[in-house]
């Protein structure tokens, strides 16, 4: 069986754990690998070597780190194929998606090729008679990365991408449901240019997270995962003296207008809510039709559109989606829709007990829709991550702008509109941090930010963008002068505090 080891610049220590855990096929249902788990010996084994090499780094100007950056884009590119499909192989997504996951990742390591530019400070010459203030930012020194199975690629290169540049040593640990990525990922960078033991790879679970987080010599950790393990992560974080960034999950909402163009809306629908077999945090889980007429309409056409869509396995061209990544992943989904149809919602499109002709063993999830679903159901309150839609029916704009605004994850929200006065309200009004006009997937861009509100993100910095250079960095602020040597010594005003009049 196939071993995916830890990637570091130092042999592992003996006597560390031999725990590990397994890498399913998700297409077969086949363990086709195993990961080993690493303790607080291991991580102890990364941290010194990055603490050796850390400092040259930071003390390499930033075009030469710019130029690493890249080296790595380029080889990220040359071998996209290979990622996407070693991604799809161990996560289940069909590798056009796969590659979107890299792309998306790659977008923040070009952002991240600009670090001369982002890097610099501010400057005031004659801020007072003879005194001139500059600021620069400089690096925390060693910050850590806690990554999702849904991105195994994207979300590791949103964060060690603007770390590294900004001239930090990183440690990744990644998920251990689809680790190779990660792995990969690390190898390149070093061809890159990098030097060896600036980004490592550990491996591990609750035991890793918890050496991470009460480490001393990590200075930050930028975690993405379930809401209940972020919020520990930042908690347990933060009373270690850490910077710590949280991102939970999340129950997006798409409200639907009566102006909305249908069509249009059912084919966005089709992919946001399904695509990547639903397991993406900036899915789009439930849609709210405004009005009965509206919610009618839109299910009308909702449901050949679902039906049509086509299950296979993650290297099939012509599906639309794959697997679910684990065996316990699919039973949770298919638990979730048992709950929503016991809580008295209308399951109109059933994907429970789907198989795939030939791959009977494969953990595959059929399409699903819900009708009549409620706020007080605990099917709506939660994150399902599977390819189950959902139909909230609100009586009008206001109730479609309180659902979202008072649901406990505010991470991403859609309205789908002709009118241009209603977007703007709903943008400005909704409590939700990402929020998309006629887009039902709203990423910002790499060079804006990542992050929600309430329950979807702990910590008040958002990953990449100008706020990732603000969370991997800390600003010096030196104010200077140069005296003439004419000074008086009986001067009393060096007794009060100083002002800039």
């Amino acid at each position: 069986m196939r071993q995916i080891d830890h990637f570091l610049a130092k042999p592992a220590p003996s006597g560390s754990s031999s725990r590990t855990h397994k890498v399913w096929n998700p297409s077969t249902g086949e363990v086709q690998a195993q990961v080993p788990l690493g303790d607080a010996a291991l991580l102890d084994t990364a941290i010194e070597t990055a603490k050796e090499v850390q400092p040259g780094w930071a003390a390499t100007n930033p075009q030469k780190r710019a130029r690493v950056m890249f080296k790595f884009k380029e080889l990220i590119e040359a071998n996209m194929q290979p990622l996407a499909e070693l991604l799809s192989s161990e996560h289940g997504k069909v590798i056009d998606d796969a590659k979107g996951d890299v792309q998306r990742g790659l977008e923040v390591i070009e952002y991240a090729c600009g670090i001369p530019q982002v890097l610099k400070g501010e400057y005031t010459q004659g801020a007072g008679p003879g005194i001139d203030v500059y600021s620069m930012r400089q690096p925390l020194g060693i910050g850590a990365g806690i990554t999702p199975f849904n991105f195994p690629a994207m979300i590791p290169m949103w964060m060690f991408g603007m770390a590294i540049a900004a001239g930090n040593a990183f440690i990744l640990k990644p998920s251990e449901r689809d680790p190779s990525v990660p792995v990969r990922l690390a190898e390149l960078f070093v061809e890159a240019g990098a030097p060896e033991g600036l980004l490592q790879v550990v491996h591990g679970d609750k035991e890793m997270v918890d050496a991470i987080l009460d480490h001393t010599d990590i200075s930050a950790v930028s975690f993405v995962g379930s809401s209940d393990i972020a919020h520990y992560v930042y908690k347990r974080g933060v009373a270690a003296g850490k910077r710590v960034q949280a991102m939970g999950g999340a129950k997006n909402h798409g409200i639907v207008m009566p102006d909305a163009d249908l069509d249009q809306v059912v084919n966005d629908l089709s992919g946001a809510a399904f695509g990547s077999a639903g397991e993406r945090c900036m899915a789009l889980p439930v849609v709210v039709p405004v009005g009965e007429d509206t919610a009618e309409r839109l299910k009308e056409k909702l449901i050949p559109a679902i039906n049509a869509l086509r299950i296979g396995v993650s290297s099939d061209p012509d599906a639309h989606y794959g697997p679910v990544v684990t065996p316990e992943h699919k039973a949770r989904i298919e638990g979730w829709i048992d709950t929503a149809e016991k809580e008295g919602a209308e399951i109109v499109i059933d994907g429970r007990g789907f198989t795939l002709q030939g791959h009977e063993d494969g953990f595959f999830v059929g399409p699903t829709l819900i009708d009549r679903v409620t706020p007080k159901m605990e099917s709506y309150q939660e994150e399902i991550f599977g390819p189950v839609l959902q139909i909230v029916r609100a009586d009008d704009f206001e109730h479609a702008v309180r659902l979202p605004s008072e649901h406990q994850y505010g991470n991403g929200v859609a309205i789908f509109t002709r009118n241009g006065h209603a977007a703007r309200e709903f943008a400005h009004r909704v409590n939700v941090g990402m929020v998309g006009i006629n887009v039902p997937i709203p990423v910002p861009v790499s060079y804006h930010s990542f992050g929600g509100w309430k329950r979807s993100g702990f910590g008040d910095i958002d990953q990449y963008g100008t706020e990732g250079l603000r969370f991997w960095t800390k600003v010096k602020k030196v104010t200077q002068r140069w005296p003439d040597g004419t000074a008086d010594a009986d001067n009393k005003d060096a007794f009060i505090i100083p002002t800039m009049g």
